[in-house]
């Protein structure tokens, strides 16, 4: 019996041992999700900032592609038809506008003006036998030695006569003009930059013969939103680089680009007009601007990778471009004076690849967070680093 009583209050000291056990346990567990809870609620989180700064800037707009085109350009057409006897230009020729640049045959043409003519010789005979007979009646009629009836029918022959000489006349006038057409002329100022057909070659009335054009002034329009172009005026001057040395090519194998250097090129650009105006109210405008290429650098063709930025400078309120929340560029989280940050929203406008015009929402001072944003919310304590400065 008294072994059997040791027995059962050893069962119940290790019974209790083991719930002491698990009590001590539970109790630390508890503690330390309290001080895990407690230091994640007061947690300072050590960020990098900057200030809003009012600062220099020159936009720039970075163009994946950009189409580059004459306004004036374009095809000789032959306006007749004909066989091509001979070229007076060569590819890369520099012509005028109105010069001959080849010349036709077409044996109908000089048959018809024959015919043409031989019908306005005749045309003239009858108008002439034609008038003295109505001259004839005019004087008989004043001395009224002639009918009235008589009179008329000369007066009506004479007149028709008169119409038919015309009607020659128009004719001959419409084949010489055609004999005329036989000589294609330039239709501008410019070069030769493609001959489409050769000597001996048909061509029908309407045919392309040779595209000509003139590269010295070019043009490209781009889609702007409204924001970017508040800043701009009409007859500023911007600079384009062409940093892709694969981008700069040529279309036309002309004698245009033989100075290319293929890469980091620059050529200067005039905004020339804004669709529609800064006066109307807008989301996104077309602004069209017109190169100087009389260094014959570019041909009108697509390129790619072509940054372009102002060549005047103007202040105005900044932050980096990576204090922009997201790509909508109209937030940045704002630290204020107890640490806390705030997301906030902001107008934007231009940039320069490196910060960002704030029109509205910040003042000058005002610290922002830059970098990564991940994990982020409003009402976060945070320890700031600003750019520029050592702890």
């Amino acid at each position: 019996m008294i072994m059997k009583k040791y027995f059962y209050i050893g069962i119940v000291v290790i019974l209790m041992i083991s719930l002491a056990i698990v009590g001590y346990g539970a109790w630390l567990n508890y503690s330390d999700e309290n001080q895990i809870a407690s230091r994640m609620d007061n947690r300072t989180l050590q960020l990098k900032a900057a200030k809003a700064e009012v600062r220099e800037m020159q936009p720039i707009i970075t163009m994946e592609t950009v189409r580059f085109v004459s306004e004036r350009m374009t095809d000789a057409v032959a306006l007749t038809d004909g066989r091509i006897l001979q070229w007076y230009v060569e590819k890369n020729s520099n012509v005028n506008k109105g010069q001959v640049l080849l010349s036709m045959a077409n044996d109908q043409i000089p048959l018809k003006i024959q015919q043409a003519t031989s019908a306005v010789s005749r045309a003239e005979a009858a108008l002439a036998q034609a008038n003295s007979s109505y001259r004839r009646q005019q004087r008989l009629m004043a001395k009224d030695a002639t009918s009235h009836e008589k009179y008329e029918e000369a007066e009506a022959r004479y007149l028709a006569a008169k119409e038919a000489l015309r009607e020659a006349e128009s004719q001959r006038d419409q084949y010489l003009v055609q004999k005329n057409w036989l000589s294609v002329t330039s239709p501008v100022d410019g070069d030769v930059l493609l001959i489409y057909q050769r000597e001996g070659a048909y061509v029908q009335a309407g045919t392309p013969v040779a595209l000509v054009g003139n590269f010295d002034r070019l043009t490209f329009a781009l889609t702007v939103a409204d924001s970017s172009t508040r800043r701009m005026e009409l007859g500023e001057s911007f600079e384009l680089k062409f940093p892709n040395r694969w981008s700069m090519g040529k279309a036309y194998d002309t004698e245009f680009g033989a100075g290319n250097q293929g890469w980091n090129q620059k050529v200067k650009a005039t905004l020339r007009e804004i669709v529609p105006p800064l006066s109307e109210p807008a989301d996104v405008r077309r602004a069209v601007w017109e190169v100087d290429n009389r260094t014959h650098l570019l041909e009108p063709l697509t390129y790619t990778g072509v940054i372009m930025q102002a060549v005047n400078p103007y202040k105005c309120l900044t932050v980096p471009l990576s204090a922009m929340y997201d790509n909508a560029r109209n937030a940045v989280f704002v630290v204020d004076g107890d640490g806390i940050i705030h997301l906030r929203s902001v107008v934007t406008g231009a940039d320069d690849d490196k910060y960002i015009e704030i029109r509205e929402g910040l003042s000058e001072g005002d610290i922002v967070l830059v970098g990564n944003f991940e994990g982020l919310e409003d009402g976060m304590k945070a320890e700031i680093v600003l750019e520029g400065e050592n702890r």
